[in-house]
């Protein structure tokens, strides 16, 4: 194809890695499509600022890959990038590094005479003139003047287990026989459009046999489709015994190919966790043995331990007694992982506002006097740095943080790797926490409402119905039920979120949201909103700026008012799960509540306006005041 085989062809952010297009994934070209390849791959010769220095996460994720059984890594690593790589799009900066990318799927089909043919065949030329222009770079047929472009044949074969696999045309036109007039015959791919999903034949030129690729749709198609063989393309390896799990026909563009497992954290101010998880990191090999106080107090008085003296050696102690139980004790469930991070940035965002850094600074706000009887403390957090890491994937199951079970875990790297890829971005945000009496008075009245009840059984059958068959251990329907807690500041974060995109000009994508609401034993109240694109719009204040008082209090009461009424009611505000539903929402849509899956930490699941203010019909007490409700 070319004497270097190492081209570019394309750019993406480093945010794009991480939720739409990272490893494993398929990534659509202007003339084709590439498939990212795994961690063994990536090169940074020459790349030396490359280290996203944030030990929460990095402890975080090595929690959830003791969870898989796999090793411990001890560091993040930004995408690979060399200054100067535009400026000399020839030279190795250009050549060398990046994220590398394989074509796939490896079928092609010229668009003038329909010849279907893998792209290492004789058939297809890559053309890739213009290093200026990346995505310009195509496949191109021989077969008539002016060689015509070559497209992906869009088919794969996708299984439960998160294998990936080329479409085998050559088997599948010859109903699993080979060919009587030649080992590789050439083969023609008709598109007969239409719109009936499907609707391609594939035809062997030597012999003449013709298949509609519609034969190997739906239920009746997989049994006339060939067993999974185990293969992970991006890592170039295979199962030698193939697969259990039966393949999936699947358009190459389809969107449940490909589902990040992705972990993030606030950095957090010195004295908030951070400094001691940066100190166990460095030292952990001298402080894993500390068995007891005394130890840890003799070892700060030598002098190549001096520094413990600069930490509070019982917040010291107890955590190295907490990672040792971490990483030799059972390995932690997902929403223990969460837990464990959500934990300190609600301590520093809802504590005494700490000296502002660099990485985080929050900015004390009177709460508007009407709105007093409904939050307890508002704050803009000027400034903050948000880690993200990928620590896998999965295909066809979307990971579900209460059933992380449910979906088969995809690795990165072929062998043991010692980092994950990351990134990260900077940006402003509000954080703003409800009263606690007022929550608490609420729960107490909601928790056995009817109401309430309706959507803690649907959550029951939620989780039945997508019970791995995999799963072999006690199956409590129940578990990870967030609570009532969770969905009346789920929803309240919805409503906000949408309001500031109206109001304000914020695109409801380029914000997120972490919802504070702990547990039982631990309950909170908080709601971050924040930036979270990569660009200028996060960090220019305008989101900083709502939490002012007069601004503030118009958003609110513009949200609420908005949530007593939805263009799709009645329909949408007497919607609540009934036997046999199994839907996580009541009254909320696409209309009122909901926002892009980037924005949403739960997929648009855990709504329900109801419980923020009174819709038709309903006597249940909200969560809002009298005095706000319009």
């Amino acid at each position: 194809m070319s004497s270097n085989p190492n081209r570019r062809v394309g750019a993406v952010r480093p945010s794009h890695l991480m939720f739409t297009a990272g490893i494993g994934s398929l990534v659509d070209m202007p003339n084709f499509s590439v498939l990212v390849r795994g961690l063994d791959s990536w090169s940074y010769s020459g790349v030396t600022d490359y280290d996203i220095d944030e030990p929460r996460l990095r402890a975080a994720v090595n929690r959830s890959l003791q969870r898989y059984g796999r090793g411990q890594i001890d560091q993040l690593r930004a995408a690979p990038w060399l200054e100067g790589g535009e400026a000399d799009p020839r030279g190795f900066a250009a050549q060398g590094v990046g994220v590398p990318v394989a074509p796939f799927p490896q079928w092609l089909r010229c668009t003038a005479c329909n010849v279907l043919a893998a792209v290492d065949s004789d058939e297809f030329a890559f053309v890739n003139t213009n290093p200026r222009a990346p995505h310009e770079a195509r496949f191109v047929h021989d077969c008539k003047r002016g060689k015509p472009l070559a497209v992906a044949a869009r088919f794969t074969l996708v299984c439960t287990n998160g294998h990936l696999d080329e479409f085998p045309y050559t088997a599948y036109v010859h109903h699993g026989r080979p060919c009587g007039k030649m080992p590789r015959p050439k083969l023609r791919m008709k598109d007969h459009g239409g719109n009936q999903a499907a609707n391609v034949t594939i035809e062997c030129v030597a012999c003449g046999g013709k298949r509609n690729i519609r034969e190997a749709m739906g239920e009746k198609g997989r049994r006339k489709l060939p067993k999974c063989r185990g293969r992970h393309p991006h890592l170039g390896t295979y199962e030698p015994n193939g697969c259990d799990r039966d393949p999936v026909l699947m358009v190459a563009g389809a969107s449940n190919q490909w589902f990040p497992l992705t972990l993030s954290a606030l950095a957090l101010p010195k004295g908030q966790g951070g400094d001691i998880d940066k100190l166990l990191d460095d030292h952990w090999p001298e402080l894993r043995t500390v068995m007891d106080r005394s130890q840890l107090d003799f070892m700060a008085g030598l002098p190549a331990y001096g520094f413990l003296k600069e930490f509070d050696a019982d917040a010291v102690f107890a955590a190295v007694v907490a990672r040792k139980q971490g990483s030799e004790g059972p390995a932690p469930s997902a929403p223990e992982v969460q837990a464990d991070l959500f934990g300190p940035e609600w301590d520093a965002l809802s504590g005494p506002v700490p000296t502002p850094s660099d990485d985080f600074a929050l900015r004390q706000v009177a709460v508007p006097a009407h709105l007093g009887d409904f939050f307890s403390d508002l704050r803009q957090v000027e400034r903050l740095r948000e880690a993200r890491a990928l620590i896998g994937f999965t295909r066809l199951d979307a990971p579900d943080p209460e059933s992380p079970e449910i979906a088969t875990r995809v690795e990165l790297s072929r062998g043991r790797q010692r980092w994950v890829p990351a990134s990260e971005v900077r940006g402003e945000g509000v954080f703003l926490r409800v009263r606690d009496d007022l929550m608490a008075d609420w729960v107490a009245r909601m928790e056995k409402s009817p109401q309430m009840e309706a959507h803690r059984e649907a959550y029951g059958r939620f989780r039945a119905n997508r019970k791995s068959d995999r799963m072999t251990s006690d199956f409590d329907p129940h578990q990870g039920w967030p609570g009532p807690r969770y969905i009346a500041l789920h929803t309240l974060s919805h409503l906000l979120i949408r309001t500031i995109a109206l109001e304000c000009g914020y695109n409801s994508a380029s914000l997120a949201e972490r919802i504070y609401a702990g547990d039982d034993q631990n309950p909170r109240t908080g709601i971050l909103i924040y930036t979270a694109v990569p660009d200028s719009e996060g960090t220019l204040g305008g989101l900083v700026s709502l939490a002012e008082e007069r601004e503030f209090e118009r958003i609110v009461r513009r949200a609420l008012a908005d949530a007593g009424h939805c263009s799709a009611d009645p329909l949408c505000s007497e919607r609540l799960p009934h036997d046999p539903e199994d839907y996580l929402h009541g009254a909320a849509c696409h209309v009122c509540l909901f926002v892009s899956e980037t924005t949403c930490e739960r997929g648009n699941r855990f709504l329900d306006r109801r419980f923020l203010v009174p819709l038709s019909g309903e006597k249940e007490p909200v969560l809002t005041p009298t005095g706000l409700l319009p």
